[in-house]
């Protein structure tokens, strides 16, 4: 290893981050944490991901102005401690890390679920302790191999999507039945038990908890900035298309699940995708489903990994964590982020051999927490850009958000009314508290153990300003 480099390789292209944008939305969350929304919700989940998807947008947009104007790797960390002063941005980092590591440990642990159906003897945690050191050893290569491995894991999961929509549609419009299949196919099947909101408004509104987990890992865009070669069209490029993902991978999808088979026969026990063409009596299908979701895993948890690394990264940089996370491999990659991260997802071996029957929601609802918060410190570090903006009379953003304020406004809102969704449910109240002690925990290392330059706000070039700007190291200025 080199321990002298402290610049990141930009070698991922726009194919890359593209595809990478796809993945992100494309995970653990679609293909087995939907089986716990659609229990909460009934059909009524699809205007869950509708109002979720739309928030999540307005999230993206807003980063996508951040990291269009600054594209560093350390993405809302360092927006945060620029715009909203250095505590802000230490809290957001490392709640971003948070936020990846119990990911990660949700992710892996779906994955050692999905290897189950096929091999239903073998203990869970073997499958997670095999997955970690795979992954692990992927993420010291270069980012360019990192970059080239999502986009073929991405384009597997888009394709099978794809041809699950194409084939329960015809199964639907069409009328199949196939031997061993135990339902009716239709569109009927969406208010026919129980209506379209069988568990009324309170259903619809536990479902958030477990849809904005779904969600959770897309601000991974952002973070390719510092090694995107072109930043300026393939932030754009990527964060225009959520909405079609939104739309595509989980209203359509999980609408066409809904109909294929009633919405209380999807029970979680293993991906929803796998027990639904399982039991329509497909040959193969359910094993070739169950292939792409173990393909899904893998992808989540190798962008989990690189996203909490570079993230750690550019905390090293601000003076925020230690300095031996800023080290660089030959490779360009930084690789005691990748030590860190594989040490963390051994807690997940551990969890998965001591509560694997309640690991999954637990962490899931804690994920959601973090996930939300991070969502709240990007909302607010563009706001405070944007007021900047308008007050130093600075270049416009070359990306600016659509219907600027009040969009921004009215999701703010709705991220802190889904904070407050977690603590009105016995199974996701615990994120909350676990929530709350991890941000005092934060901000006492802060003033205990942050002194010199992580105290002063982060500098970052401006790259929509005609010229460079002069700063004054503890002032609030561009560079």
């Amino acid at each position: 290893m080199n321990s002298k480099g402290s610049v990141l390789t930009r070698g991922l292209n726009a194919r890359h981050i593209r595809f990478m944008a796809l993945g992100s939305a494309i995970g653990t969350g679609l293909f087995y944490g939907s089986s716990s929304a659609i229990q909460k919700a009934g059909p009524a989940v699809l205007l869950a991901y509708i109002i979720a998807g739309a928030a999540v947008f307005m999230v993206m947009r807003a980063l996508g102005e951040l990291a269009v104007r600054h594209p560093v790797s350390g993405s809302f960390g360092q927006y945060a401690s620029r715009y909203l002063g250095p505590l802000a941005g230490f809290v957001t980092g490392w709640t971003y890390v948070f936020e990846m590591a119990i990911v990660a440990i949700a992710d892996v642990t779906a994955f050692s679920i999905y290897m189950g159906f096929w091999f239903h003897d073998v203990p869970r945690w073997i499958w997670v302790l095999a997955i970690i050191f795979f992954l692990a050893a992927l993420n010291l290569l270069s980012v360019k191999v990192f970059g080239e491995l999502e986009f073929w894991f991405s384009l597997v999961k888009v394709s099978a999507i794809i041809a699950m929509i194409a084939g329960g549609a015809a199964i639907i419009v069409f009328g199949f039945q196939f031997d061993g299949g135990q339902s009716v196919p239709g569109l009927g099947n969406l208010v026919a038990h129980g209506g379209f909101m069988p568990n009324g408004w309170t259903g619809l509104l536990a479902a958030f908890a477990v849809v904005m987990f779904a969600f959770g890992g897309i601000e991974t865009i952002g973070v390719t900035a510092g090694e995107a070669a072109d930043p300026g069209k393939s932030i754009p490029a990527a964060v225009n298309t959520v909405p079609v993902r939104i739309l595509l991978f989980y209203v359509l999808t999980i609408g066409v699940l809904m109909s294929l088979v009633p919405w209380q026969d999807i029970t979680g026990e293993s991906s929803p995708f796998v027990q639904i063409f399982d039991s329509l009596g497909l040959p193969l299908a359910g094993h070739i489903l169950n292939a792409v979701v173990i393909t899904a895993a893998l992808s989540a948890v190798n962008s989990d990994i690189f996203g909490a690394g570079r993230v750690l990264f550019g905390l090293s940089q601000q003076g925020h964590a230690p300095q031996i996370f800023a080290k660089i491999s030959r490779a360009g990659v930084p690789w005691m982020t990748v030590v860190l991260m594989t040490g963390v997802l051994l807690l997940g071996v551990v969890l998965n051999a001591t509560i694997p029957a309640d690991v999954f929601l637990l962490i899931a609802s804690i994920a959601t927490f973090a996930t939300v918060w991070v969502w709240i410190m990007i909302l607010a570090s563009h706001v405070a850009m944007k007021r900047e903006i308008a007050r130093n009379n600075l270049a416009p953003s070359e990306f600016p958000v659509p219907l600027w304020p009040l969009a921004s406004v009215l999701t703010a809102l709705f991220m802190a009314g889904v904070l407050a969704l977690l603590g009105l449910y016995p199974d996701t109240r615990v994120a909350l508290w676990v929530g709350g002690a991890w941000l005092v925990l934060l901000a006492v290392a802060f003033k205990l153990w942050v002194h010199g330059d992580g105290r002063r706000r982060a500098h970052l070039p401006d790259e929509s300003a005609p010229l460079p700007a002069a700063a004054d190291t503890d002032a609030p200025a561009l560079t």
